[in-house]
Order: structure tokens, then sequence, then C-alpha cells
């Protein structure tokens, strides 16, 4: 049993449609009503295969050939040979070849113009479908992709703090021990998600920073602050962890790293800030920074602003719209 689709049974329906309202109008508006010997019965069923053949043949060839002038030489010629086939063999009008085509032309013109519109209608219908889903594949597998290369870093960087934790103060380590474990629940089973809750991605960053605060005593001061007015606001997994691991990573010894997460009335900043070397940060790979302008154009084209700003300290604002 064959099944049609919704796009299938509304193109059914409108071929059905249009012969019904085009064999009224031929049969009872523009000519006497006649069972016997009327001529349009008879040349309705040639009239059908000459549409058809039109459908499965000759367009999809030419629009696939894009021969489009071949195409309308042929289709005009087409029109005018079956025109002159009604005339002279099923109605026998005996008139002049511009009288015939001014009486009937429109009785073949006017289906094959309009199942033709009809064909290149859901011919553009399923290439536009066709399209969505591609992108939609590629851009599933290039997030998946661009997640892959996020997730062993943070891992990486989060198994060493509790490592070296864990030599120096042994008693605090089962603490540590809970937050990497929501964090590895985070990064392997949230990130999946196309949108997190923000106060799981915040709970997630809390975390992490608390590692680096250990890591870097002494070394770096860590300013740390977040404020949302919401507790309903979601967002991409593992966008905001790249820009603070950037500025962990880029920062130099005895400097201050700046951390401002705040959401307010649907929209998110975050600024990062820390001092930097120039002479490190030009021969450095900047991966993560590029794959989060790539993730930020999949997920939130037109809703965000990202500024890097290089000079004195090294900046990123990250601004996103919650919607």
């Amino acid at each position: 049993m064959i099944k049609l689709n919704k796009k299938d049974s509304a193109q059914a329906l409108i071929h059905v449609l249009f012969w019904l309202l085009f064999t009224f109008v031929s049969l009872f508006v523009f000519t006497r009503y006649y069972w016997t010997e009327n001529p349009f019965l008879y040349y309705f069923f040639i009239l059908v295969v000459i549409v058809y053949a039109n459908n499965q043949i000759l367009l999809p060839f030419f629009v696939k050939k894009k021969w489009y002038v071949l195409y309308s030489v042929i289709f005009m010629l087409i029109s005018f040979l079956a025109t002159q086939l009604y005339c002279y063999v099923f109605a026998r009008c005996g008139c002049s070849v511009m009288k015939c085509l001014s009486d009937y032309l429109w009785q073949t013109l006017t289906p094959l113009l309009f199942f033709s519109f009809i064909w290149m209608l859901f011919r553009y219908i399923n290439q536009s479908e066709e399209v969505a889903r591609i992108q939609q594949e590629k851009t599933a597998m290039e997030l998946k992709f661009l997640k892959s290369q996020i997730n062993p870093h943070v891992l990486f960087n989060n198994l060493n703090t509790i490592y070296a934790y864990a030599i120096e103060k042994p008693e605090k380590a089962p603490d540590l021990i809970l937050k990497l474990s929501d964090n590895l629940k985070h990064v392997l089973y949230e990130s999946n998600s196309e949108k997190v809750s923000l106060a799981k991605e915040i709970q997630f960053l809390d975390n992490y920073i608390v590692f680096h605060k250990i890591r870097t005593e002494g070394l770096k001061e860590i300013e740390y602050q977040t404020s949302t007015d919401s507790e309903n606001y979601k967002i991409a997994p593992l966008l905001l962890i790249t820009i603070i691991e950037n500025a962990f990573k880029h920062s130099t010894i005895n400097s201050v790293i700046s951390i401002i997460i705040k959401a307010d009335k649907n929209k998110l900043t975050c600024i990062c800030t820390n001092n930097y070397d120039i002479k490190k940060i030009k021969n450095t790979n900047t991966i993560g920074l590029e794959n989060l302008k790539k993730r930020l154009n999949l997920l939130y084209k037109n809703n965000y602003e990202l500024s890097i700003d290089a000079t004195d300290i090294f900046t990123v604002s990250l601004t996103l719209n919650l919607i």
C-alpha cells in the first residue's frame, strides 16, 4: 500500500480540483454542453496525456539540463499543435489558424501553464527542505566536532587541578571530587542538549573557577562575579568556558583575571579581562576563540556581539540575546 505524505496529498488534491473546475468551465461556460459528440470530451484525454508527459518527462529533463530557451520553444510548439489538433480533428470548426488559436488555445495553454507552475513550486519546496535538512545535519556535525574539541580540554584542566590539590591537601579532596563529578556530568550529558539552564552553566563555571583558584593561588588574583534576574534563562552549553579558559591560559603571573557574567532583561553579558604577554599571544594558537565564533554564528546568528581587544589588557566581551 502506497502511503502519501502531506505534500503528495496536497498535490493530488490540487490536480483533482483543477481538472474538475477546468472541465466544468470548458463544458458549461464557454461551449454549449452536450454529451454526444462533444469535441472537448474526446480531446480531454489527449490533453491529460500532453500535460503529464510535460510534467513527468519534458520539464524534469530540460530543467536538469538548464535548457530553458529550448524548452520554451518546444512548449509553445506543443501548445500550437495541440490547439490545431483540437480545431481541425475534434471540433472541425474549419476556421483560420488565427481564429482557431484565439478561440481554443486557452484550453491547451491553461492546464499546461498551471501544472508546470505546480511542478516548479513543489520542486522548489522539496529543494528548500533538502537544503534545510543538509544544513541542519551540517550544523549538528560541526557542533559535535566543536564540542569534541572543547570537552577533552575542559576535563584535562579539571583533572590536573584536582590531582595537584589532592597531593597538597588530601583531606579536602572529596569536595573537589564532587565538584568534578558535577562538571563531568555537565560536560558528558548536558552538553548534548541544544540549550541548558543558565543556572547549571554558571554552576559548572563556579566549580571550574574553584579549581583554578586553587591552582593559581599566590600567582594570580581572580575576580569572579555572576548575577541574574531570572532562573529561567537557557543558553547553549560550553560557550562561556572558552572565554574563561582563554583568560587563564594566556594570563601572566602576578596578574589579575576579571570575570563578570550578568544576565538581565533577556540579555547575557560576559566580560573577561586579563594581563598578557603580547609576544607570546602572537605565537599562540587561538583555536578556542575561533571555535567560539563558529558556534556563535551557528547558534546565535544576528543575536550576539563578540569583541576582542588586545591592547594593554586582553579583553573578551560577549553579549547574547537569550531568546
